[in-house]
């Protein structure tokens, strides 16, 4: 087994770890652990965690510290925007183009994720990401394919990040609609699902938008004030409690 072939055994070991949400964001991947792990060098273990820095998976340190990636809001909806794009390109470029056998395997995709319905709910974003990576692989076109494969994992690590649990049965049956324009040869249609379907994912399954929390200084203000307040309040406490005692003193005199 040459060196390419080790680093894609263990690449893909961690995508699935992350599509699955057995890694999540801010988890170390350090290389000594990975390549134990593996039966490989440190240094297989650094070219596959380069190959997954490449592809927005990872994040590379100082001093060979690797983590999974923890992606922002802002870059978790922008990558949605951009597989909607990507994935038009994709059932445009399969209409007219399937074989009955690529149909059936589609089909038979889909009914495999019915079947995880109920199931631990990584396993339904898993295999949801699979069938788009599936269509962009149909194509036969590696530049596409490889864009789609990496938009597709890192947008799944960003629903680990952001995700809120939701029900497979929509993104099921849009799947479904995608393969019957397909089957039809109806390009425009495809396209329109294609697009609708990542849509209502994104919707479906993100949060919104955590409100702005402002300046540190408007943040700090009233914890600031409060404490401020306090020392007050217990300077003025500890005050009376010294003249109480004295006034007692006089009062006995």
């Amino acid at each position: 087994m040459d060196l390419s072939d080790r680093v894609s055994i263990i690449c893909r070991a961690i995508r699935r770890a992350i599509l699955e949400q057995a890694l999540a964001p801010g988890d170390k991947l350090p290389e000594d652990t990975l390549g134990e792990r593996f039966g490989v060098s440190r240094t297989i273990a650094r070219h596959a965690l380069g190959q997954l820095a490449s592809e927005g998976l990872v994040e590379l340190r100082r001093n060979r510290i690797a983590l999974v990636a923890t992606p922002s809001f802002e870059e978790a909806r922008d990558e949605f925007d951009i597989r909607r794009e990507l994935e038009r390109l994709v059932v445009r470029a399969l209409c007219g183009q399937l074989t009955a056998r690529q149909l059936e395997e589609l089909t038979a995709h889909v009914t495999g994720e019915e079947k995880a319905r109920g199931g631990p709910e990584a396993n339904s974003i898993r295999l949801a990401t699979e069938f788009h990576v599936k269509l962009a692989e149909m194509t036969g076109k590696p530049t596409l394919t490889r864009y789609v494969r990496e938009i597709a994992y890192r947008s799944s690590l960003s629903l680990a990040t952001f995700g809120r649990p939701h029900s497979p049965d929509c993104a099921i049956s849009e799947h479904r609609a995608v393969i019957e324009a397909l089957a039809a040869g109806d390009a425009d249609r495809a396209a329109a699902l294609m697009a609708e379907h990542l849509d209502q994912v994104a919707t479906r399954a993100f949060l919104k938008a955590p409100p702005s929390r402002g300046d540190l200084m408007d943040i700090l203000a009233p914890y600031a004030e409060a404490e401020r307040s306090g020392v007050g309040a217990r300077a003025g406490r500890e005050a009376g409690d010294t003249a109480r005692p004295r006034n007692r003193r006089h009062a006995a005199e």
